[in-house]
């Protein structure tokens, strides 16, 4: 018999399958309804549920509810901090059988090589990781990448079997007013999907960008914006990540009419993070304790996620669908106890006997010796454009405040929480150094430093003293990247990220217990902020409103333009 008529006598009972579950009821996330009998699998496709089948391995599911695996709809697997295999060991136990990432992390500082690490990894994991093509390396013309990726790189790498379309289109004012460039990469992708990326668009800019054939959107921050986006077709992303918090703000939302067209996504999670609330499983306990029900939930997480991706193979415990299936102990609760990928138990045995293919991006910092008078801020006028940091959020305000000038240089005032942020180009392209203030760590001594710096990815620090912000910021050369806290002229803390200074290459374990000590070095400068390595990372990336920074200088985003220094 042919394989597809064996997975039919299978499901049929005319032949064993090769793992039944039994004991357990399943979800079915398009009726609501909670299904008893067995669930039957062969391969990696599951071919029979509410009936009894015999199977060369019974899984006891007693007691557990079965819903469908869980899919992240939107996340850079670099911000993680670690290698995708690792990612892939963090996450998957936790029920997140599917992950749609986008690498422009690491795209941005070492180009299509980038991409190709993301594809040929995604061959190896028990996970099945999703990879979008980055449609914009740089992010903007307003900062300097280590890389440029056009239309023309983008063709080759196209009809991968990790490929979906391409990922999320930051740069809204190209779409808009029809850059040739971006119109290149939109007729590229005509005709498959293309993810979006337009905070705060409304209105006739916002049909214009979804009429360029964008249909879904990660980036929408209240309830107002998220409904405008669903009605004019787009699928709504709801995130939580470990800086960006929607959740809280779009939980209203989430109902059993809405549910088919939203979806659930993490964008940036790190593995301290993870670890002290989970990944999807929190989002999913979040969302059920703050009112929705059980079924509007899991579908998103699940079945809505996959239509909104074209993924019609999963999403849903049914015959013929891939074999994603989460056993938890409750459906509020959302504890995973079991979990299959493709048919295959998620546990240390499979991981295990996986293959991995090596790091890349190796030596990718390449900033120049920065001095302590770097960090001056040279000016002639006390009104300051500042960045005002929104705790929870990747948007930030444009404030202004009156900063007096001594000696030429206007100084940090932390009794006024002003203090010194600068970017350093890192790529060894051109040198640049630019300083501004934000207002909004808390921090009153020492500085933090780090080469995870949204999207450019180089080096950003913030600091009270320049000659710690010089001390943290060198010694990410020579740590390969990563994160740096110093102080009093000493490194307090550090984690080293040496691939493309972005990712690990230590267990997750080790860089989740490392961030635990760097967290506690940066709230003993004062720092306020639960998550302020990925904030710092943040307050870089020019295509998110209202100021941010790069190594160009101030970036008023609303005018999508440098501030004249």
């Amino acid at each position: 018999m042919t394989e597809l008529e064996r997975r039919i006598a299978a499901g049929r009972g005319d032949e064993p399958s090769d793992i039944v579950l039994r004991g357990g009821q399943l979800l079915d996330v398009v009726t609501g309804a909670l299904i008893g009998g067995d669930v039957a699998i062969r391969g990696d496709t599951i071919v029979g549920i509410g009936a009894d089948y015999d199977g060369r391995e019974v899984i006891d599911v007693t007691g557990l509810t079965l819903v469908p695996g869980f899919i992240d709809t939107h996340l850079h697997i670099e911000s993680s901090l670690v290698t995708p295999f690792e990612f892939d060991r963090c996450v998957a136990p936790r029920g997140v059988t599917t992950a749609i990432c986008d690498p422009h992390e690491v795209a941005n500082v070492i180009g299509v090589e980038g991409i190709r690490y993301f594809q040929e990894a995604s061959r190896h994991t028990l996970m099945d990781i999703k990879v979008q093509l980055s449609s914009c390396v740089p992010s903007t013309h307003m900062e300097t990448a280590g890389a440029r990726i056009d239309a023309a790189d983008l063709a080759p790498l196209m009809n991968h079997p990790s490929g979906i379309g391409l990922a999320e289109f930051m740069n809204y004012p190209g779409v808009i007013h029809r850059d040739p460039g971006v119109m290149a990469k939109l007729a590229l992708f005509e005709d498959g999907h293309i993810d979006g990326h337009c905070p705060q668009l409304s209105g006739r800019d916002l049909n214009a960008y979804i009429a360029a054939g964008i249909r879904t959107e990660h980036e929408a921050t209240t309830a107002e914006e998220a409904l405008e986006k669903l009605s004019k077709g787009m699928r709504v992303l709801i995130r939580e990540g470990s800086v960006s918090k929607d959740l809280e703000a779009l939980a209203p939302i989430l109902t059993e009419a809405t549910s088919a067209y939203l979806c659930l996504c993490t964008d940036d999670r790190n593995p301290l993070d993870i670890a002290e609330h989970g990944h999807l499983d929190y989002m999913i306990r979040r969302l059920i304790e703050k009112g929705a029900s059980p079924l509007a939930v899991y579908r998103a997480a699940s079945l809505s996620a996959a239509e909104a991706f074209g993924l019609k193979d999963r999403g849903q415990i049914a015959p013929g669908k891939r074999a994603d299936i989460v056993a938890v102990d409750n459906l509020e609760g959302c504890h995973a106890q079991l979990v299959l990928c493709a048919g295959r138990v998620v546990n240390d045995a499979a991981f295990a006997a996986r293959t991995t293919i090596p790091p890349v991006g190796r030596g990718s910092v390449k900033a120049p010796a920065v001095k302590p008078d770097d960090f001056r801020a040279r000016a002639n006028r006390p009104e300051t454009d500042v960045i005002g940091i929104i705790e929870g959020k990747i948007i930030t305000e444009h404030l202004r405040e009156n900063i007096a000038i001594t000696d030429g240089d206007k100084r940090p005032d932390p009794m006024r929480d002003l203090i010194r942020i600068a970017v350093v180009e890192r790529h060894g392209k051109n040198g640049n150094i630019a300083t501004g203030f934000v207002k909004g760590f808390g921090l009153t001594t020492g500085a933090i430093a780090s080469t995870v710096c949204h999207d450019h990815h180089n080096i950003a620090a913030v600091g009270v003293d320049y000659a710690d912000m010089a001390l943290a910021a060198n010694r990410l050369s020579e740590i390969e990247g990563g994160f740096v806290v110093a102080n009093g002229g000493k490194v307090l803390a550090e984690l080293a990220l040496p691939v493309a200074g972005l990712m690990s290459l230590e267990p997750f374990e080790t860089v989740r217990d490392r961030l635990m000590v760097l967290r506690d070095a940066a709230k003993g400068l004062g720092v306020t902020l639960e998550e302020p390595f990925l904030q710092l990372a943040f307050l870089a990336l020019p295509v998110i409103p209202a100021l941010k920074i790069t190594d160009r200088g101030m970036v008023d985003v609303t005018k999508f333009e440098i501030i004249p220094g």
